[in-house]
């Protein structure tokens, strides 16, 4: 008897769509290869020529001290007693200035404001690690330079850990301290590691020139929006110059403290007995970023001295609502400077 072949008759279709060989495979992998590195070289012109674009748009506003090599810059307002202030992660200086505080605080005070290490136009050598200590030991230098100190230091989130170490490591240079939507100690943070991925030897530098600054233009109002929830966006942050926040130098700035950010806080929050000024704290009731039962409210319970002031209905980015409340906290410290007295440790809720 004659066997049936169990092989399927083959049409010419099917030979026209059998699998590629090799040559073809390899082929199509070259192609794939290219497409995705003119991509990448595409989105780096792009990036190249927003940087440009956002510089143009807003160029340095201040002066530049230069510290060791390493320039820094700052704006310098008004006359009286000094006040410093430090830009939390992801801004620039201008947060104090389109926010109205800037402006509010030099009506009575001679007023530095930081763009701190590689945020706006300030170096940030890749030499360095750049922790909080780090950070603080180069602002001590130029506040040296330019003739400041001691000063009310006022710190806005990750800005609020430079202002510790300034505190902690030279205190010669602080007279007491303003901590806004502060993170203090180092709670969970599950975004940190995909937010840090920019900071990366070798492939964080392809992200920060090619994809990272294209992934914040489209997750940028996302993040936005939750720095102010759960008040709505301030219409105020639209003088803040986002594109100069996209360049690939500030978006590796920002990734780096990110990934440095909940180790720093787990050290400098060891060191919290020490402090020796008056610091009032204040927060946004409905802070997401730094919640606030578990960092300012801890940080008043635990530092002796500390003066909690509550903002309702407000969020991380709340000093654009109440920058006069920041400056009347600014001038209540330099007061009790004055008079040597200790700042309370009671809870206020302000209007």
């Amino acid at each position: 008897m004659t066997q049936k072949s169990s092989k399927k008759p083959r049409s010419a279709l099917s030979d026209a769509i059998q699998p590629e060989d090799a040559g073809t495979r390899r082929n199509l992998g070259w192609i794939a290869g290219a497409a995705g590195i003119a991509a990448l070289a595409g989105s780096a012109l792009y990036n190249r020529a927003s940087r440009k674009r956002a510089e143009a748009e807003t160029p340095p506003a201040g002066s530049f001290v230069d510290v060791d090599g390493m320039r820094l810059h700052y704006v310098d307002r008004g006359e009286g007693p000094a006040v410093v202030l430090l830009h939390g992660n992801g801004v620039t200086l201008q947060d104090y200035e389109a926010s109205g505080v800037l402006g509010l605080a030099a009506a009575q005070n001679r007023v530095i404001a930081f763009d701190r290490p590689g945020f706006g136009y300030s170096d940030r050598p890749r030499t360095t690690i750049w922790t909080p200590a780090a950070q603080a030991q180069v602002i001590a230098a130029a506040l040296k330079q330019l003739g400041v100190g001691p000063a009310v230091v006022v710190g806005h989130s990750w800005g609020t850990l430079v202002a510790l170490a300034l505190a902690l490591d030279a205190p010669e240079t602080v007279s007491g301290l303003i901590l806004l939507s502060g993170y203090y100690y180092g709670t969970a943070r599950p975004d940190v590691w995909p937010l840090s991925t920019p900071a990366l030897p070798l492939v964080g530098d392809v992200m920060a020139t090619t994809v990272s600054p294209l992934a914040g233009r489209l997750l940028g109002p996302v993040a936005i929006k939750a720095s102010f929830s759960p008040a709505p966006i301030s219409e105020k942050f639209a003088a803040f110059p986002i594109a100069l926040t996209l360049r690939p130098s500030q978006v590796r700035a920002t990734a780096a403290d990110t990934a440095l950010m909940v180790p720093a806080a787990v050290a400098i929050s060891r060191r919290y007995e020490a402090l020796a000024v008056p610091i009032i704290v204040m927060a946004g009731e409905g802070d997401r970023i730094a919640h606030v039962d578990r960092h300012a409210e801890r940080f008043a319970r635990e530092v002796s001295g500390a003066e909690l002031r509550i903002v309702p209905a407000q969020g991380h980015l709340f000093h654009y609502a109440v920058p006069e409340q920041v400056v009347a906290a600014i001038r209540d410290v330099a007061a009790r400077t004055s008079a040597g007295a200790p700042a309370t440790a009671d809870r206020a809720v302000l209007a």
